[in-house]
């Protein structure tokens, strides 16, 4: 080939290639003008404080277009932990370029609100999930204490936790793993009679926030032979010095301190007494049942009742 002929041609290729370009960057900005004017902005804002919202609550975002017309498409995504965006949402702006959503998401994730002027800094939301559940309340000792209850959203495999307060601290008695459908089955088995405080605790994981929940609490109860007294004894000083009427709810007992509360448990019902006197004096015998404590509990002359002490 001839010298100056391939120079010409290479002269052509580098020609033809500029064109291209020029062409592709003309593209370009026309592209971004018709995406959204030159300083064209979108701001989004949670109006939920912190981030942070159990499952079921509303998340309500908002935000501005700017410049602001009415009108304007915006779309709202989320980001879960594959870190793809999606949309949610859809709405329209209103004077001013404002617009506004409400949802209820069901998993944590990063929102962000995309229009054809541009897309908003990205808001992480943390969705704490939900307990719901119930407790056995009165328990013999001895005896499994019965925890039931579903955490939401429902999820296999989540590891609850059952927890009982112990010197100021939660310390875990079972650890347990919901179903399919997020429903768990936790117990604990007791040992010493008392009142305690229980609570059901998930720890959180990429999906959904920690979540915890106190149940009520509960009376753990022991056994103890009782009998009752009072006739021919009311308006005569207590050894802890009442007054003993036939309305009066106490319970004597031989040591503990005078005022100190007891929750007995009789077939079923149940009464808070205080100690109020020293007794019973028979053999065999732990507690001595005022005539009021007698008929809360429905109590006959002698029997066996169950203690919280």
């Amino acid at each position: 080939m001839n010298p100056h002929t391939a120079a010409r041609g290479r002269g052509l290729t580098k020609l033809g290639l500029g064109a291209c370009l020029t062409i592709t960057g003309a593209a370009l900005v026309a592209s971004g003008a018709a995406q959204g004017e030159v300083g064209a902005s979108v701001s989004m804002a949670s109006a939920t404080k912190p981030a942070k919202i159990r499952y079921g609550k509303p998340l309500r975002l908002r935000g501005q277009v700017s410049p602001g017309t009415a009108g304007q498409a915006v779309t709202l995504q989320r980001a879960a932990g594959d870190g793809f965006y999606r949309p949610v949402a859809r709405a329209q702006t209103a004077a001013g370029g404002r617009y506004a959503f409400s949802v209820r998401p069901r998993h944590s994730g990063s929102y962000r609100a995309v229009t054809a002027a541009g897309t908003s800094q990205s808001r992480k939301v943390t969705v704490a999930a939900r307990f719901a559940g119930r407790v056995t309340r009165h328990v013999k000792s001895g005896r499994s204490l019965r925890v039931r209850g579903r955490l939401a959203p429902s999820l296999g495999g989540r590891v609850v936790r059952l927890q009982r307060r112990k010197r100021g601290r939660w310390r875990t008695v079972d650890r347990v793993r919901t179903s399919r459908s997020g429903r768990f089955r936790a117990r604990w088995r007791t040992s010493r009679a008392g009142s305690y405080r229980l609570r059901v605790r998930f720890g959180g994981d990429r999906r959904n926030g920690s979540a915890s929940k106190r149940l009520r609490r509960v009376y753990v109860y022991r056994p103890g032979h009782a009998s009752w007294y009072g006739p021919g004894l009311y308006g005569n000083r207590t050894a802890c010095g009442q007054t003993l009427t036939a309305s009066i709810v106490g319970v004597a007992h031989k040591t503990l301190p005078c005022g100190t509360k007891v929750r007995f448990r009789y077939r079923g019902r149940t009464a808070v007494a205080k100690v109020i006197d020293r007794g019973p004096f028979a053999a065999g015998r732990e507690w001595d049942l005022t005539a009021a404590t007698k008929r809360k509990l429905g109590f006959g002359s002698t029997g066996t009742v169950w203690s919280s002490r």
